[in-house]
């Protein structure tokens, strides 16, 4: 232990709140309701989807805090949600507020740091496990021990720590941002209401069928390895299959090549169709659906920023005639009228969207960073290793 650090159990540093609003009490109705969905994971509020308890009819079992407090969800710590709200309001109960006893000895700030570190985070999971709920008990809680250093110290890793947070907000809202520009850019480009210099051609609705065909080879006894096999997601794509959920035979997986298409029929309706971007060949489950542009007709690229229209979605979606569909095959797909222009102009729009998408990345790579660096820091700081007052000693 650093010399002036102590150990410290956290109910010995706060006060978590016990008694829940009367829900008679006219005063509270207009105040903000915060819930466990409302926390990010890694600390923080979404105050996009914030109500009143009015607003929400929901004010029986609650608890009221202040702007001095911090909020701790206690389901799925795990998760780790908790928050320093800047608003006085009324809580799920689902969630701890919380005060520091002595603000003469304990920083606010210093212990929402702490709640959301990795150390504390795990001995708050291996806690929730005996409730037989994935959550914490009060009594649980309060016993997980924390190390503090002096005040003055307190305060400085909380502003070294508060940086990094500054410089996250900063670089979400230039994602936000960046994810809207392409957003539009997608939406003008791909529809024609903003031409690119040098094309005035008419575009032709086209079927998709007649610009894509459907590729059904099998990988056979002697083909590509276990390690190929892929599925696809939403968020990333065409990703790494787990071994549990891979065959034993695999003989009969379908081969994607590269800058083709696969989605599973049951699935696309929640946006898991991807491209594969790997420059080589890989597999997927026998029962997706794998197509492939043809070369004169439509540019892979073009298909990919026009998949993540909503003019896409609502077709798959609808099924093209309002109904709902359940499973989209090639033939469903296959009946969707592309706004086609020539493929000379499909592939200098693409080359617009890849630039906007491609900086959209690169911010995202930021904020990892940014995050991974923050962990490091916290790990560092918070358990003395590196000194708050810029030593190392």
């Amino acid at each position: 232990m650093r010399e002036g650090w102590k150990v410290s159990k956290i109910g010995d540093a706060v006060r978590i709140a016990s008694g829940q609003v009367d829900p008679k009490d006219e005063a509270i109705v207009d105040l903000i309701s915060v819930g466990p969905d409302n926390l990010v994971s890694g600390g923080g509020i979404d105050e996009s989807g914030l109500r009143t308890a009015r607003d929400l009819g929901q004010i029986s079992g609650k608890y009221a805090f202040d702007q001095n407090a911090i909020l701790y969800s206690k389901i799925r710590p795990n998760l780790n949600k908790a928050a320093l709200p800047a608003f006085d309001g009324i809580c799920s109960a689902d969630m701890y507020p919380m005060w520091v006893v002595d603000p003469a000895r304990t920083n606010r700030e210093f212990i929402y740091y702490v709640l959301t570190s990795e150390r504390f985070v795990a001995s708050a999971t291996s806690r929730s496990f005996r409730t037989g709920l994935p959550k914490i008990n009060r009594e649980d809680l309060e016993a997980i021990e924390i190390s503090l250093p002096p005040l003055p110290e307190q305060r400085k890793i909380a502003e070294i720590l508060r940086t990094w947070d500054e410089a996250h907000e900063k670089l979400t809202a230039l994602r936000a941002a960046k994810e809207r520009r392409l957003g539009a850019l997608r939406a003008a480009l791909l529809f024609g209401s903003l031409r690119l210099k040098g094309f005035r051609h008419n575009w032709a609705p086209t079927r998709l069928d007649a610009v894509t065909h459907e590729l059904t080879k099998r990988n056979g006894a002697n083909g590509l390895s276990r390690g190929s096999v892929m599925g696809v997601t939403k968020a990333k794509g065409v990703v790494p299959m787990r071994e549990q959920t891979i065959a034993a035979d695999i003989s009969r997986y379908k081969r994607l090549p590269p800058r083709a298409f696969a989605y599973n029929p049951m699935r696309i309706n929640v946006g898991s169709i991807a491209m594969n971007e790997r420059v080589e060949a890989v597999l997927v489950s026998p029962d997706y659906v794998v197509f492939a542009c043809n070369a004169e007709g439509l540019d892979p690229d073009y298909l990919d920023h026009l998949r993540k229209t909503s003019w896409w979605a609502h077709y798959i979606n609808s099924g093209g005639s309002g109904s709902v569909r359940q499973r989209t095959y090639y033939a469903d797909l296959a009946a969707l009228k592309l706004p086609l222009p020539d493929l000379d102009e499909q592939k200098t729009i693409a080359a617009v969207l890849n630039t906007a998408r491609d900086d959209l990345a690169a911010t995202e790579r930021e904020i990892e960073a940014v995050t991974l660096q923050k962990r490091g820091l916290m790990q560092k700081l918070l358990t003395g290793e590196w000194r708050g007052e810029g030593k190392d000693s």
